[in-house]
């Protein structure tokens, strides 16, 4: 079992009605507030209006930035710093999902960084050594942004996207009730991106970390249950609240104490994918997480071990061959998606392999990719995309 750090300074108000902590939340900070979201959707849910009444009752000085992208750009980033000067901003409230708390926390790093360049910034996370507070309101179960440091920027110019330490937030507030309305297709997706968050440190040489091991197949097993639910009873909140409980956890590092370090492969691979055609981050885990399994699996067959864990503690698969077990737990993942109503080829988001080289040889950029239960080449990961064809 290998040596850890816990360090998780955000504070969680969770559950119905948590958004009552609000005012709580953002007191300590000032009263000069950048409201940051996506689009409509916190209008026509009704959640806008309630966080303004608590702003106004709190006479807080409000000024707002929509139009955060799915995959958060630049653009938004220097657009918020922007504001942050203008207005001496004295923290930041996110209301979104993991795309605008990822800009979020770029604008709140953004704000103090000696320079023009915010891309340079990005690229160069250890040249912010001050930030803004955030605060945020989710309102999607996906990337775990409200309860870990790291965020995700694109930079469309140059087809990168980067995931970068930022800062955790300070508060964060989770209502299930918020993600009632949430798409069938993005609740999948999402899902998705829980499940991959998992499977990225799972999928590790180390097995002897049982406390790590046991609450990464807890949190699999729980969304493979509470998923279909959703999707059927999207106000079932039990569910919804299992799933959102989850998310958090998943991306925390927590069911990773102990492991070794992965590099994250799959994680990578969508990296280039969304950083050239702008995907759903989760539809492009979803796509991409079997084949890399598949692929593995054959070239590594040492590494069945991992897999036979995963088909019996978290699919509850039986079976002496081991070889069958390994495969059979692939083929049942890949069906989960599916059954999810998430499409499973790059061909069905009008992706072609005109750009797999390129793709491939940026993702192999820094060695992440030699990391993982089985180190992959520029040639695997070419391979790799192909089979997602």
């Amino acid at each position: 079992m290998e040596n850890f750090v816990h360090h998780i300074p955000t504070k969680v108000f969770f559950g119905k009605g948590a958004i009552c902590h609000l005012d709580e939340a953002l007191k300590p900070f000032g009263k000069n507030v950048l409201l940051t979201y996506a689009g409509g959707s916190i209008k026509k849910i009704g959640l806008y209006d309630e966080i303004m009444k608590i702003l106004n009752e709190g006479v807080y000085q409000v000024f707002e930035m929509g139009g955060i992208e799915p995959n958060p750009r630049i653009e938004s980033v220097e657009r918020g710093v922007a504001l942050c000067k203008e207005h001496r901003i004295d923290a930041v409230l996110a209301v979104g999902g993991g795309s605008t708390i990822d800009c979020s926390k770029a604008i709140c790093c953004g704000r103090y960084y000696e320079g023009d360049d915010l891309w340079n910034m990005i690229k160069h996370p250890e040249t912010h050594e001050k930030a803004l507070p955030l605060v945020d309101i989710l309102t999607i179960s996906a990337t775990g942004s409200d309860f870990d440091s790291f965020g995700v920027i694109s930079n469309m110019k140059t087809n990168e996207k980067k995931g970068v330490r930022l800062i955790y937030p300070s508060v964060s507030i989770l209502d299930p009730t918020y993600t009632f309305s949430v798409s069938r297709y993005q609740t999948a997706a999402g899902s998705a991106d829980i499940m991959s968050h998992i499977i990225e440190g799972y999928f590790c040489q180390i097995g002897d970390s049982e406390l790590a091991e046991g609450i990464a197949e807890t949190i699999l097993k729980t969304v493979i249950r509470n998923l279909p639910i959703v999707l059927k009873e999207p106000d079932n909140y039990t569910a919804r609240a299992n799933l959102m409980h989850c998310e958090s956890i998943a991306c925390s590092g927590i069911p990773e104490y102990g492991k070794t370090y992965t590099g994250w492969p799959c994680h990578v691979l969508e990296h280039e994918l969304s950083a050239y055609y702008d995907i759903t981050h989760g539809v492009g885990l979803a796509i991409l997480t079997p084949r890399w399994m598949r692929y593995i699996l054959k070239k590594d067959p040492s590494c069945t071990w991992r897999f036979v864990r995963f088909a019996r503690n978290v699919w509850g698969l039986e079976g002496d061959d081991e070889e069958e077990l390994a495969h059979k737990s692939i083929d049942t993942l890949e069906q989960f998606f599916i059954d999810a109503g998430i499409p499973m080829t790059l061909r069905e988001l009008n992706i072609d392999e005109k750009n797999f080289e390129a793709m491939a040889a940026h993702a192999c950029e820094g060695g992440r990719l030699e990391m993982g239960l089985v180190p992959l080449t520029y040639e695997d990961v070419v391979e790799i995309y192909k089979n997602c064809l």
